[in-house]
Formats: C-alpha cells, structure tokens, sequence
C-alpha cells in the first residue's frame, strides 16, 4: 500500500519543487520512502511520485517509481497473485531483480499490454508511462478498493491518490462544482466518477484511461463490470454443493490476502463477515491470527464481549480496544483533513479509531466490508424483499395521506421505536417509500438524505442532477429480481464511495494497509450467479455464508442483532456537537459560500433542534460538508 501522485504538463511549466510537495502532501500513506521522477518530452513533461508503505519486498527492489526498458511504473496497492504470474513471465523468457509484485505489473504490461489487467486479483491504482508509445496508461482495480483522482484542464493532467496533492500545484483551479454538493448532500459522499471539484474525476471502478501525450487526449476503457456476472443465468446446481464452492472461493481470496513480508491482522467485530474471514484463516494455522476489536462502550457500540467469546473459540491472538466518548468526538476535527473531498459517513470515526490502535501491533489488517453487498446481509434488502410487493399494492390514496401524517409526527414522539438501532433515520425514509414504492424509489430513497425536490430548495442556484449508477437499468429485465437489482447498486455505488473511501482514508491515515477479503472478484462473479434463495431466505439474510460460518462457530454464539458502527449523532448534535453545529452551520458561513440556500438550512436546523431527530443525518451531512469547505476552501 503507498501513495501515488503525479502530472503531465503539456505546457512544460511544472517544477520539481511542485511534484515533491505533491508527494510530500500523503506521506501518511508511505512512511517507508520517497520517490520521485521528472522527465521531459518532445510533447509534455511528466513527473511521477511515491510514498511506500514496504509490504513485499522490503528491499530497494520495491522502490518506486520503477523502471524497466522504456517503462515507468507509479503503484498503489496490493497483487496478490503476483508470484504465479511471475512464473508465467519466467517461462515467457522475462527474468526479475526482485520479488516485488510491482515489477510483475511492469512486466505483465510489456508482454500484454492492458489485458495484463485481467490476469491481476488484487487491488490496485497505478500508472505506467511508456516512453517509446508517447502515452501514460492509468488503471483502477476492478471493485474499485484503491482510490484514483485525477485533474484535466489547460494543458495539465494530474493523479493522485488523495485530493489533497492537487492543492499544491500552482495550476490547480479549485472551483467547486456546484452539481457534486448538491449529490454529495444526497448521499454522504460524492459518487464516482464525479469530484467536488470542477475538472476533477474518478476512474470508475473496472476501468483504465491512456493520456496520448501527442495527441493531448485521454480515452477510457472498462475492463471490467458487475452487471457482466449479474447478467449471466443462475447456475443449476443444489444448496449443498454451492455451499462447499463459495467456502472453497472464500479460502482461496482470504489466504491471497495473507501474503505479506510484514505482521498482518484481522477485524474482528464479531458479525458473520469477520468471523467468517477469521474463521477460514485460523482453522489450518497453528500460529494464532492477531485479531482486534474495538468497543465504545459510551455510544452503545460494544461488540467487544460478543468478539472475545468468538476469538477465545477459534483461538486467536485477541487485542480488545475500548475507546471513549472523548476519543470518538476528537476525532472529528481531523475528517476534514483525512477525507479531503466532502465525506458524512460518521462510522469512519470508529474505523479510524480501530485503525490507529490496530497499527501499533501490525502493518496490514484484514477487514470484512462488502458481505452485505455480495450475500445479501443489509436490512434493506429484507425490507424490499418482505415488504416491497405489498406496499405496491397498497393505494396511493391511503400511502400518500398516511406520508403526510408523518410529517407532522416528529420520530422521537414514537416510544420503543426511537430507542431502536438507526430509527430516527429509516422513520425519515420511510416516508419516501410510502409516497412511491417502486424498486427504483425503494433504492433511491433508502441511499439518499434529500430528495430532488428538497435539494431544489436547499441549492441558492440552479443545478445539474448527475447522473449516478444508483440509476443504472444495466441488469437484464430476465435476470432483474427486487434482490439482485439493489445488491449489483449497492456493489457499484455505496461499497465503492463510502465503504471503500472510508476504509481508505481511516487506515492510510495512520500508515496501515487495509485489505478487503471479500472484494476478490471471483467470489461476486460467482456469488451473483447463485439462486437468491441460497443467500436470502425466509427472512434470513446472507444464508449461505451464515451456514458455511457455522461450521466453525456456534449458532449459539453468533445469535444476536445486528450492530454496525453506527455513532449516535442525534445526540451529538444536540448535545456535545451543538456549538460546533451553530459554528459551522452558520448563517454568514451559508450566505457567503453563496452555495446553499439559508432560509432552507435555518428551519432545518430549527426543525432537528425542535425534536424532529429523524432529519440528525441531514444536518451532520451539512456539517461535514462545512468543515470541509472551511478545511479546504
């Protein structure tokens, strides 16, 4: 894991100086070393630099940049395969200095070009400048696990792994897009490929772009799809035996991410996704698995006991981290700084907070995201797949009225419900579901905070509505079920822009490499290939996983709720955060961005202050928008 970061200047103004600040602006993702490269072309001028956390290789033969022939490698992330495509190359007549899987991707793309891509399990971010074909090819990983920002205007394209290089070239414009605050308010993040900034994008997931220095043009490539495996015919084949295939594939992706010449460990929350990695890892190993848990005893977030009664079965090396209400909330002031582009996922606070205590002991850790996205585990999907038929034939003349009382029935009048886990949120999203119950709204309204007709209001000026993947009507209406229409969604939209950037930024913030088991792309492409009853039945969500997992743990010990990281912030905001809210979420802060329409903000604002806690997430997403604009702006 590194940081990556760079240019091509077709005016030839850039200087060292600048791609060394670039450089120097995400050393928390490369303590290790420092590398950088400046060259100069007929065409343009291209400059390349790294930070490197040292994880295979640990020599000089890792270091980056990397040359070989007339190849420039600059490389972020992890290929887990490396060693058997090396063999391959071997007996291609290639030979290595090293043992780094950062000279195999050099390789790889001399003796295949781009389709060296689809030989790579892993994830990854890198360029390759080709100096003989006068082009810099830029790749991203097919789940999109490492980010990948560049800039393209007036003759200057620049990469980085983090927005944050970009402020330090003296051409970088910094104009905000006015489109990307309006669907950053929508859904907590700005999605890809879109960015805050005018000029600025995400390579999509699955997908390169070559810049032709000659030609001053960038073109884009997909390599890779979801919708490709969602779109193929459900496999025939029985309960039992897919059972015994999807552990194989599990096996096989969670022992690549073991391969490291550094200590690594595992999150264990205690949810069927760690314990199934957890589960997998330790169960042929005789030394024991470094595992850790994180428990906030003072926001309710304590899967601590649950977690140790588990690694205490399976016999790991056990690190159980209590944190504070204090830790949590000191944490905030820096989100601006680590998330760089606009980001309202408050679990990236405890995430940070496992991250930085994981770190003291290991320099790679495991987490488990993306079980949800694969074998149906969220609640939503329970939701459509009980409820959503029904609702549809409920009239509109009785839906519609019934979303109209609720609006004057704040969440927090409702006993039991507004002690539930997340109420105040699902009561304010219920409401839009009433009001249209389609598969598409269902989706829409679950991932967004404000409607399209609230952000009319809330945004002083006119504004574009992006077009999103939240939208996509790829999947095949003869493969299309309620179930794998929002799985294939969530896998190309919230797992990409708010569970992957958060994992990213939490863990790099403090130099440690965060791998995701799960985002080995052979498991969606058969896991979407399976029957939806094989991962969600009779109410039971991620069915297959749960089955293969109990092999090893007890159902006794797994048996509980749901938990999540979910951070109380209605109470934050009402109580502790209040001051910083009335801080940030000021009127001479709203009326002088000239963004964000006051009149709107202030009878929110008004609305939350006055009981109505289902609209907390509303106004932390504004909060975390503001400190970010007063960090960055």
């Amino acid at each position: 894991m590194c940081g990556i970061t760079g240019f091509i200047d077709f005016k030839k103004t850039s200087t060292e100086a600048e791609l060394r600040k670039m450089t120097s602006s995400i050393a928390h993702r490369g303590p290790d070393g420092e590398g950088i490269v400046l060259f100069s072309d007929d065409h343009a001028q291209v400059g390349f630099g790294h930070r490197r956390l040292a994880i295979l290789d640990l020599s000089e033969h890792g270091k980056q940049p990397m040359q070989f022939e007339n190849l420039w490698l600059c490389f972020n992330g992890e290929i887990y395969n490396f060693r058997e495509i090396k063999k391959e190359l071997i007996e291609l007549g290639h030979s290595f200095k090293g043992d780094s899987d950062s000279e195999m991707i050099l390789h790889s793309y001399l003796e295949w070009g781009e389709k060296c891509l689809d030989k790579f399990i892993g994830m990854f971010a890198f360029v390759i400048y080709d100096k003989k074909k006068g082009q810099v090819f830029c790749a991203r990983d097919r789940a999109g696990v490492k980010p990948f920002f560049y800039y393209w205007h007036d003759g200057l394209f620049m990469f980085s792994s983090e927005l944050k290089s970009f402020h330090e070239h003296n051409r970088f414009q910094k104009e905000i897009d006015r489109n990307s605050v309006a669907v950053f308010l929508q859904y907590g993040n700005v999605p890809t490929p879109y960015c805050i900034f005018k000029h600025c994008q995400k390579i999509k997931p699955g997908h390169s772009i070559t810049v032709s220095l000659a030609q001053k043009s960038i073109s884009e490539e997909k390599y890779w799809d979801v919708y490709d495996a969602y779109n193929e015919p459900k496999l025939d084949i029985s309960y039992s035996d897919a059972k015994i295939e999807t552990e194989a594939l599990l096996q096989s992706a969670f022992e690549y991410r073991m391969v490291s010449d550094v200590p690594v460990g595992v999150f264990l929350s205690g949810g069927y996704d760690s314990v199934s990695v957890t589960a997998l890892l330790q169960k042929d190993r005789t030394e024991k698995l470094k595992t850790f848990t994180i428990g906030v005893p003072d926001l309710g977030l304590n899967e601590a006991p649950y977690a140790k009664e588990i690694a205490e079965h399976l016999g790991t090396n056990h690190t159980e981290i209590t944190c504070t209400l204090k830790d949590a909330l000191e944490l905030i002031e820096d989100l601006p700084f680590n998330y760089d582009e606009p980001f309202a996922d408050s679990s990236a606070i405890p995430t940070t907070l496992v991250s930085k205590i994981a770190r003291q002991d290991v320099t790679v850790a495991l987490s488990a995201d993306a079980g949800d996205e694969i074998f149906a585990g969220y609640n939503r999907y329970d939701y459509m797949t009980r409820y959503g038929a029904k609702l549809n034939k409920i009239p509109g003349f009785v839906r519609k009225p019934t979303a109209a009382a609720m609006n004057g029935i704040p969440s927090e009048w409702l006993p039991i419900l507004k002690n539930k886990y997340n109420f105040h949120n699902r009561y304010e999203k219920l409401k839009n579901v009433l009001r249209d119950p389609s598969d598409q709204n269902i989706m829409l309204s679950l991932s967004q905070q404000f409607t399209d007709d609230q952000m009319e209001k809330m945004m002083m000026e006119k504004f574009e509505k992006l077009e999103t993947a939240y939208t996509s009507s790829q999947l095949k209406p003869e493969n299309r079920t309620a179930l794998s229409y929002m799985m294939a969604i969530d896998y190309q939209t919230y797992l990409v822009d708010d569970i992957m950037q958060k994992v990213d930024r939490a863990a790099m913030s403090v130099s440690l490499e965060g791998r995701e088991p799960f985002l080995d792309h052979r498991i969606i492409e058969y896991a979407a290939q399976l029957p939806d009853e094989f991962k969600y039945k009779g109410g039971v969500k991620k069915r297959i996983l749960r089955d293969i997992v109990h092999q090893y743990v007890p159902e006794k010990l797994m048996d509980r709720p749901k938990m999540g990281f979910a951070i109380p912030i209605a109470e934050w905001l009402s109580s502790e955060l209040r001051p910083m809210v009335d801080d940030y979420i000021s009127e001479k802060n709203i009326v002088e961005q000239g963004l964000l329409n006051w009149s709107e903000v202030d009878k929110l604002k008004r609305k939350f202050y006055g009981g109505k806690k289902e609209y907390d997430t509303k106004i932390w997403y504004l909060l975390m928008f503001q400190m970010w604009y007063a960090k960055w702006m």
